[in-house]
């Protein structure tokens, strides 16, 4: 007969998946939502019924709920078993991504350490306890206070590593052991503070175990260069706080109650020594010292940069050579610009172009390459940005990749619409566009002419003019664009249309970049020079389409129009509210007069998308979209 324990293990059956453990009770698979629901019912009947407290059914009810919203996606069966465990709410299983090991815990941990650094600054904050002390016998007995005043500094420490130590940082791992090491060991010499050494060393051997789930790698840091590093600031800290106490203090302070002022001061533990006029420096200079610690823990936990060298001659031609040869998108083209970093697959079958602001790596677009390479490109990218702890952003996706990036672990939000014109179809006739003939009409009674050739053949005087008419349009403001410009007139195979007036002289122009694979080219530039008639864009874009038509050209690609399906056809309250928050922000950034001056040829809209990572991931990648693109000012050039 089978003993009980058999029969339990029969019963209950746990299995391990690729998506975190499964629970299985008589053959029935248990989800914890599930669970949350019947654990609601329970503890909603048993207040009802008055068996237990309404306090305790709150609390019941408490744990219930997180275990229905941690596990919501089970809940409906499209969503099943598309999430993977946490102890947290579950994730999206991402299978291009690497796996990391215990991906709960260095947020955990960070919060554990944060809380352990604040039991110790509050134990050293407090008197030690009367029978603790008398049973304490150190000698000599003035190396007590030394060791309160090592414990606040090291507390004060650990609160900062507790940062990175949430950030995933490797070697924050290691600076957090040897901190609740010391700590413990402080604690113990300061006053037999046995709770707070037990707490210290428990969370040091928890992290050291829990090592490998700290994945973000950094930048070799070797022996001269941290011994540099470290001198140097500790010598401008050091000599900062010394001339500020030397200043204050009495003359008969003397030097040695000024080093004493000095490192009370650094430490926390101030002296009583008075500063006269000063006496702000209690406070300026430990902040002095907190600065100085952020400043070295930054130094220290710096991830492994990206690389920062812009592409060169070599590689810049192996990305050529794939955009011409798989550059199907209408934004191919524009992976080529100087300013764009270029990562290949380890097989150099495919490629994207990015760049990095704020901790966000931006792609530009979707990758160029055979579909075949994709995924592998896409895994390869998660893990170069995982060890260096990069979040992903796409800019300008189309929709046939979402499924892929999905399982990279990016989400979508659709910014906007593409303004494809069908060069085959366009006319000038009818009553719709009445308008854009009119201008076109105006323009020809002008004198004005349109003109196409290649970037490379502009000569000298029409190159000069071109950068006239650029520098009238700008008004002083610099470039802008990233992932639906080029950064230059001079690519290769680019099309520049120019308007030339009565005179022959340049007025305005388009610059048209090829999409390989299809008949198809993209504006790149449009500009005009202010002075010019009302309607002269116009006129170039019709006669743009003219000309490619001859060319055998199908297509091509206009503005990008951003949230231009809100603007037209809003589908819901959603999308109308979003468009009124359009119409207000029109007058820094011209959405709505691009989407309306784009409408005009009739085009067809492509969607476009910014690709994020994580459920609160949108307002950072979209800020560092804007500053990549000009829209907003960058801290910094990346």
């Amino acid at each position: 007969m089978a003993s009980a324990a058999e029969r339990l293990r029969t019963a209950v059956r746990v299995e391990r998946h690729r998506h975190g453990p499964r629970v299985y009770l008589l053959g029935h698979r248990v989800h914890e939502c599930a669970v949350g629901l019947a654990l609601l019912l329970a503890a909603l009947g048993v207040a009802l019924a008055g068996i237990v407290s309404r306090a305790h059914g709150a609390e019941a009810a408490v744990v219930a709920s997180w275990l229905v919203i941690k596990d919501w996606r089970d809940l409906f069966p499209s969503k099943r078993d598309t999430a993977a465990w946490r102890i947290g709410i579950h994730q999206r299983f991402a299978a291009l991504r690497p796996a990391r090991r215990s991906p709960h815990l260095p947020p955990l941990a960070g919060l554990a350490a944060l809380a352990t650094a604040a039991v110790n600054v509050a134990s050293v904050l407090t008197p030690t306890v009367a029978w603790r002390a008398r049973l304490l016998r150190f000698e000599p007995a003035e190396a007590i206070p030394v060791f309160h005043a090592l414990a606040l500094p090291a507390g004060a420490a650990l609160a900062v590593v507790a940062f990175y130590l949430c950030r995933r940082r490797r070697r924050a791992v290691h600076a957090a052991v040897v901190l609740l090491v010391l700590l413990g060991a402080l604690n113990l010499l300061k006053g037999l503070d046995f709770e707070e050494a037990t707490v210290c060393w428990a969370l040091a051997a928890g992290l050291w175990w829990a090592r490998h789930a700290f994945n973000v790698h950094h930048e070799p840091l070797t022996r001269r260069s941290a011994v540099w590093r470290g001198l140097l600031l500790a010598s401008a800290m050091w000599s900062i706080a010394l001339a500020a106490v030397a200043v204050a203090a009495p003359t008969s302070a003397g030097t040695i109650g000024v080093l004493r002022k000095t490192v009370a001061l650094l430490t926390w533990n101030d002296t009583g020594l008075p500063l006269g006029d000063l006496d702000w420096l209690r406070l300026g200079v430990p902040l002095l010292g907190v600065w100085s610690l952020v400043a070295a823990a930054y130094l220290l936990f710096r991830p492994l940069a990206a690389p920062h060298q812009l592409p060169g001659r070599d590689a810049r031609h192996a990305a050529l050579s794939l955009v011409r040869a798989h550059g199907r998108d209408t934004l191919s083209f524009f992976k080529l610009r100087r300013d764009a970093h270029h990562f290949f697959a380890s097989d150099r079958r495919a490629f994207l172009a990015y760049r990095i602001e704020s901790g966000v790596l931006l792609v530009s677009g979707d990758p160029v390459g055979p579909a075949d390479a994709i995924p592998g490109l896409l895994r390869e990218l998660c893990a170069f940005a995982e060890v260096r702890g990069l979040k992903i952003a796409v800019l300008g996706a189309g929709s046939d990749l979402l499924p892929l990036y999905e399982q990279a672990g990016l989400r979508p939000f659709y910014i906007g619409d593409e303004a494809i014109v069908d060069t085959a179809t366009f006319s000038l006739e009818g009553r719709a566009i009445r308008k854009v003939r009119q201008s076109v009409s105006r323009l020809d009674a002008a004198g004005y002419t349109a003109r196409a050739c290649s970037a490379a053949a502009l000569a000298g005087p029409d190159r000069e003019q071109l950068e006239r008419v650029s520098e009238l349009w700008r008004a002083g403001a610099r470039e802008r664009g990233f992932s639906m410009a080029m950064d230059e007139i001079d690519a290769p195979e680019g099309l520049v249309v120019t308007a030339r007036d009565a005179d022959g002289d340049i007025r305005g122009f388009l610059h048209l970049v090829p999409s390989y694979g299809r008949a198809a080219m993209s504006l790149s530039h449009m500009r005009r020079d202010p002075g010019t008639p009302n309607g002269l864009l116009e006129f170039l874009v019709v006669r743009a389409i003219e000309l490619l038509r001859e060319q055998g050209v199908a297509e091509l690609s206009l503005n990008f129009a951003a949230f231009a399906r809100v603007l037209h056809s809003p589908a819901s309250r959603r999308d109308r509210a979003l468009a009124r928050l359009v119409t207000l922000a029109n007058p820094f950034f011209q959405i709505e007069s691009l989407y309306r001056f784009s409408a005009k040829f009739f085009p067809r809209w492509v969607p476009r998308y910014l690709l994020y990572e994580g459920a609160l991931g949108l307002p950072r990648a979209g800020l560092a979209a804007m500053r990549i693109e000009g829209q907003v000012p960058s801290l910094r050039r990346g």
